[in-house]
């Protein structure tokens, strides 16, 4: 049984300056809440019971938000805002959370390295902080991943069709179906190929369940662009050599990582919410006819 997580986040958010200056990217709310806490919902709410959050300097809110705070805590308490004490006495509650500094920002793969002695030898989830994936099936996207996990017992990756012209933006596997198309055998990733090069249109959309040779793996990894270390680069090196699996997930990918996805992904989640999706509807629908 898969029971840890990782979820990387250390990078700067530079996209997002100047809020991001001394606020992480991943605290930016959709609504009312942060971008990572709806992803650390989405692995408890598969099973996940530890988590390691892969962390750099400025992150310290990230800490704080999932500790306890008893100062708010007494004075939501004292003024009998009790449907509020709850939401955040359950923040801290979530599960066993736990936080490793990624000292220099070398890439997805570096993060992942981090992790290692924490995760040991157990296969573990991974979860990237500036994407959220709704659920059109009722089964989170990361349970998706862990019950292929379980039924072939290699990584596994998640994928979603994209448009033969958005290709170039994602990595793209290759590989055949298994029955049901739902699971592909994966024998290469290519990183953001041409249109009318692209082995599939199957994009990767930030969850995985890593095994835990994916460890040494990342060790015979040499540094890209940047001096980065890239997790797709080790996912094609094991490829090549055994059996790795993708999972074409039932969930809408929101990126949140750019202002126009994040802006996109709030008001989506507001017309979620029974309170606010009339008067938020009936306002986007009179500024559409206005502007």
């Amino acid at each position: 049984m898969i029971r840890k997580a990782v979820i990387p986040a250390a990078g700067f958010g530079t996209r997002f300056l100047p809020a991001t200056k001394c606020s992480p990217k991943e605290m930016l709310p959709i609504v009312d809440t942060p971008v990572i806490q709806y992803v650390v919902e989405e692995a408890v709410a598969s099973g996940i019971t530890d988590i390691l959050m892969v962390i750099g300097r400025g992150k310290r809110a990230i800490e704080e938000h999932f500790d306890r705070s008893a100062e708010l805590e007494w004075e939501l308490e004292a003024k009998g805002k009790l449907d509020q004490l709850r939401q955040i006495r359950r923040i801290s509650n979530l599960a066993n959370i736990h936080f490793v500094w990624q000292k220099q920002m070398l890439g997805l793969g570096d993060a992942i390295r981090c992790a290692e002695a924490h995760v040991g030898s157990e296969p573990f989830a991974v979860l990237l902080g500036d994407t959220l994936l709704q659920s059109t099936s009722g089964t989170p996207a990361i349970r998706q991943l862990i019950d292929a996990y379980e039924e072939r017992r290699t990584c596994v990756v998640a994928v979603e069709e994209v448009s033969r012209e958005r290709v170039s933006k994602y990595g793209v596997i290759s590989g055949e179906p298994l029955a049901g198309g739902k699971i592909w055998r994966v024998d290469d990733l290519v990183e953001k190929p041409a249109p009318d090069e692209a082995p599939s249109n199957l994009a990767i959309a930030s969850r995985y369940v890593l095994t835990p040779d994916i460890f040494a793996t990342l060790r015979d990894v040499r540094p890209g662009k940047g001096g980065e270390i890239q997790l797709t680069d080790a996912l094609r090196l094991l490829a090549h050599a055994s059996p790795i699996h993708a999972r074409v997930i039932d969930a809408i990918r929101h990126d949140v990582g750019n202002h126009l996805g994040f802006i996109k992904t709030n008001i989506i989640y507001g017309l979620l919410r029974p309170e606010l999706r009339e008067t938020l509807g009936a306002f986007i629908k009179e500024t559409a006819a206005r502007l």
